[in-house]
């Protein structure tokens, strides 16, 4: 695909005479006449909107001109055997300084309208500067519009990650100090990724995780007034610093790296985000794509390994008489509801210490008060944390509390699309470094394990390992248990009770009915299931 959208364009021969003409305007005459269409700045201390780099992220909305868009509502990113089947779709977005990407970026976000859009901008990816350097910086006199400025490396690795739906951390620049802040931005789920950056098509390795290349051209006049008017009020420098910086450094940079490759673009945007034809041309594309990557995971389970015997990693409690007497109670639909959440609770908590014998334990000598050893066991891993599917999940959190004693606590929120059926991925917050632990992962009712499936995708995707996923359920049908054991072989499950059939509905027969809606004391709505996680009050 290959296209210029040349709306009311301007020739490569005008162009050049005009960045000609300003890069040699110095701080004279013309810098004069630029400087009356800047904001009138202070000689104390300047505004700065913003001087740090930045990325979208979590929680996903956008907020443009006209309205607010919340890209959330993540469809499956994976097929019924667990394991990524489509890539995110990563548009490149390339120009000079100052030219409008990332304008284009948002009007393309607002335009697309889809669900899990990441916008990643290369300013993140700056090096950090040394002592030396940052004198240079200070004076002007270091470039940072040259190739060698920007950690490539760890642009390419973290682009290359969130590609294949992994959780990345993204460095935030600071440009006062031309360091990195010690926190990083945490960036997940991305069905779309809007890279945008000055030197987006200068790496032969980044040029091939990208999926759709665009070259944002503006005029060299309207660039060098953008710029101007961002470095002084966004980053508190003078006006003839910036000029010095644009004439040594941005201009040949422009030349030399930047300019050279529009040839490489899909499309070519002439005067950035004013350009509605590019936009719609771009918008329909992405589309287009999206569509050929739609999966339907629900519908692939629900008729997938029927009749096989239930897997080796099923862990079912004891049916005791005491067991089976507290599932009678809230299986009746006529308990009341404290009764409903008193049995609850009680069959939650064996449910909680029968899933901690699962966890890695290591022999451990103590001394006893008699001053005797007692050859005991103690856990050997770093840490248990517990993850609940929001809302049902989290009736099971005092539980886990009761019996891990400062236990952290995550939360997904997974949604049925009533449209296609499907679960998506609405909200998580999960604890940071959550890849070295050990995870219970805490769900009442499981039916078809389409949201289940898809809370353990997530884990996997921000670095837990599968040995160490614990799925606790207190109810389940063979088809949930199934789907989940097939697809996540080495996830251990636990659950009070299995029950063998879902009916058209995705209920669970003869079930519990909507737990959440029993244990809450809320209305079910009539189309509900047992994998769909109830509407939140926000």
């Amino acid at each position: 695909m290959s296209a210029v959208c040349r709306e009311g364009s301007v020739s490569k021969m005008e162009t050049e005479e005009k960045a000609s003409a300003v890069s040699n305007s110095g701080g004279g005459g013309e810098g004069s006449g630029l400087d009356r269409l800047l904001p009138t700045v202070s000689t104390g201390l300047s505004p700065r909107k913003r001087t740090t780099s930045q990325c979208k992220s979590e929680p996903p909305l956008l907020r443009t001109s006209k309205r607010t868009i919340y890209t959330a509502g993540r469809p499956p990113w994976y097929n019924e055997h667990g394991a990524q089947s489509k890539e995110a779709f990563v548009i490149g977005l390339c120009g000079g300084s100052a030219s409008g990407k990332t304008t284009v970026a948002r009007k393309i976000i607002e335009a697309l309208d889809v669900p899990w859009v990441v916008l990643l901008s290369m300013d993140s990816f700056y090096k950090v500067l040394s002592q030396d350097e940052q004198n240079l910086a200070a004076d002007n006199n270091y470039n940072f519009d040259h190739p060698d400025a920007f950690d490539f490396g760890l642009l390419t690795h973290t682009l290359r990650k969130l590609k294949l739906g992994k959780s990345v951390k993204i460095p935030v620049y600071d440009f006062t100090t031309h360091g990195r802040q010690k926190e990083w931005k945490t960036v997940y789920g991305a069905s779309v990724v809007i890279f945008e950056g000055i030197m987006s098509f200068a790496d032969k390795e980044l040029l091939q995780l990208l999926d759709m290349k665009i070259f944002v051209d503006t005029d060299s006049d309207i660039r060098l007034v953008r710029r101007l008017r961002r470095d002084i009020t966004e980053r508190g420098r003078d006006i003839g610093g910036v000029i010095k910086q644009y004439n040594k450094y941005v201009k040949p940079a422009f030349d030399q790296y930047i300019e050279p490759t529009m040839r490489l673009a899909d499309i070519v945007v002439p005067r950035g985000g004013g350009n509605m034809v590019a936009i719609d041309l771009i918008v329909q594309h992405v589309h287009s794509q999206l569509e050929e990557r739609e999966l339907s995971v629900r519908a692939a389970l629900a008729s997938a390994h029927q009749a096989q015997p239930l897997p080796q990693t099923l862990s079912v409690l004891e049916s005791t008489p005491q067991v089976r007497g507290m599932h009678t109670i809230i299986r009746n639909k006529e308990t009341s509801r404290d009764e409903f959440i008193f049995y609850s609770k009680r069959l939650m908590r064996l449910l909680i210490e029968r899933a901690l014998s699962f966890l890695p334990s290591q022999s451990h000598t103590v001394q006893t008060p008699q001053g005797e050893d007692y050859e005991g066991r103690s856990f050997d891993g770093k840490r248990v944390t517990g993850v609940s599917i929001l809302r049902a999940g989290e009736t099971m959190e005092p539980a886990l509390r009761a019996v891990c004693k400062d236990v952290r606590i995550g939360k997904i929120l997974i949604q049925t699309n009533q449209d296609t059926g499907e679960p998506e991925l609405h909200y998580l917050r999960l604890p940071r470094e959550i890849g070295e632990d050990h995870v219970i992962l805490m769900d009442c009712t499981v039916s078809t394990g389409a949201a289940a499936m898809m809370a353990v995708r997530v884990l996997l995707d921000h670095d837990v390992q599968e040995d160490k996923i614990l799925l606790v359920s207190l109810l389940m049908a063979e088809m949930g248990v199934h789907s989940v054991a097939y697809a996540f072989p080495q996830v251990q499950i636990i659950t009070t009770a299995v029950d063998k059939e879902v009916n058209d509905l995705f209920h669970i027969i003869p079930g519990i009915g909507n737990f959440g809606d029993r244990y809450f004391g809320t209305d079910a709505p009539p189309d509900w299931s047992d994998d769909e996680m109830d509407q939140p009050s926000y």
